[in-house]
């Protein structure tokens, strides 16, 4: 769940008084176009992509002009303009009109929920407006802060002196920066990144920082989010049927995370947990059918209405139903498993059987009522399983997993349609 870009950017950065480009949208007429170039002299024209895509500049999708005519002739070339990332194909539907902003120096800034520091992180550099990849780590200060104190002035301050910045920017971005934790802090994000923000003369010398491009990322199970009241239309993406239904049961309680990796594979996971999720979908690779996180405690019928989903869309063609996760701390083992075996209950009941191998790997409170509830399930459908309990590696687990899917194919399949009484898998 991403917003990026000036558009909706500068609306979010005004939340807390951090200055930003103006900005005009695709609906922008040429009087105003016209209007913003005798204000800026210079104006840049982007095309407005849904979600993240990265290296619009070096594609060459970003257009500036000087004058209205090249400003319009920019605003036909990008309004649908395709863009390839590496795997992510994306269509823009629609321009900004962004005002230029006169500096001599860039900076980077990002905040994120590091794994790395189990913190809120703060990314900074002098060096903004490239890929912060490309610089040297000298010049790049990331630092971990408290989310119960927030980000400190001081904190701002001790990362700009560590990387040699140049003293007069330090002053007024230890004044601006901390502003944007507010913002991270108060609406549900997951990550903040302004590259660049310009550092723009005015009286007497004195610089300000001015945002020129936004990309931020929200927790949907954050309901602070809707404090914004952003428009619907930018949480839709180009989903499958699945990922839609699935996203329409999002509430505070209970994740609903997942993303189709391949259309084709052979082993449903439904996993608990980010961790898991991470491990699970590195080593099945392309024989995993789709990226999940279902943890955070989902009641009964949640988990039911997730599990009826996947089976729908998903169970005819697997050969394993995977579900995996870590050692839970709160969720109910017992609630979820029941949940997950009423649903394969059903499905089997309206849809038919279908020759299936069931391999569980979880641990957390009612771990043994749970997975009794769901070997009876098992049992009533004639389906072969196994289960791990909390002493059990993960990585093992999923190893295992992928013998049984080799196993499936190469006649197992068959043997289970065979038992089920199925004239052929």
């Amino acid at each position: 769940m991403n917003v990026t870009g000036m558009l909706h950017g500068s609306r979010l950065l005004a939340h807390v008084d951090f200055p930003t480009s103006e900005v005009l949208g695709p609906d922008a007429t040429e009087d105003q176009i016209q209007a913003l170039i005798d204000r800026h002299k210079l104006i840049f024209i982007k095309p407005l992509f849904k979600g993240g895509v990265g290296k619009k500049g070096k594609s060459g999708l970003i257009g500036k002009a000087s004058d209205l005519k090249t400003a319009l002739a920019e605003k036909e070339r990008l309004y649908f303009a395709e863009h390839r990332h590496g795997d992510v194909v994306a269509k823009a539907n629609g321009v900004t009109f962004e005002s230029g902003v006169p500096a001599e120096r860039e900076v980077y800034f990002a905040i994120t929920d590091s794994t790395e520091f189990r913190a809120p992180t703060m990314t900074l550099t002098h060096m903004g407006g490239v890929d912060i990849e490309e610089l040297d780590k000298k010049h790049v200060a990331q630092v971990p802060f408290e989310a119960l104190t927030g980000l400190k002035a001081f904190v701002v301050a001790n990362a700009l002196t560590d990387i040699g910045a140049p003293k007069e920017i330090i002053s007024t971005l230890v004044q601006h920066l901390p502003k944007l934790w507010e913002l991270v802090h108060h609406y549900g994000m997951t990550t903040l990144e302004l590259n660049p923000i310009r550092m723009r003369p005015g009286r007497e010398g004195r610089l300000t920082p001015v945002a020129c491009d936004f990309k931020c990322g929200f927790d949907r199970d954050d309901p602070r989010w809707q404090r914004l009241d952003l428009p619907d239309h930018l949480f839709t993406a180009d989903t499958s049927d699945f990922e839609h239904e699935v996203n329409q049961l999002r509430t505070h309680q209970g994740q609903s995370d997942v993303f189709v990796i391949n259309p084709h594979g052979t082993i449903l996971a439904p996993t608990f947990g980010g961790g898991a999720n991470s491990l699970v979908t590195e080593v099945l690779g392309e024989t995993a059918i789709i990226s999940s996180d279902f943890g955070g405690n989902p009641p009964y019928e949640k988990m039911k209405a997730v599990a009826r989903i996947c089976y729908k869309h998903w169970l005819k063609q697997a050969n394993v139903l995977f579900i995996i996760g870590g050692k839970s701390n709160n969720t109910d083992i017992y609630e979820t498993f029941r949940a997950m075996g009423d649903a394969l209950r059903e499905h089997f009941s309206s849809h038919g059987a279908t020759p299936l191998y069931v391999v569980v790997g979880r641990g957390g409170p009612n771990l043994v009522r749970g997975m009794g509830a769901l070997a009876e399930t098992c049992d009533s459908l004639n389906l072969p399983y196994r289960f791990f309990g909390f002493d059990s590696a993960i990585s093992e687990v999923v190893n295992y997993t992928k013998k049984v899917d080799e196993w499936m194919r190469a006649g197992g399949r068959k043997e289970i349609a065979a038992k089920l009484g199925l004239q052929r898998a």
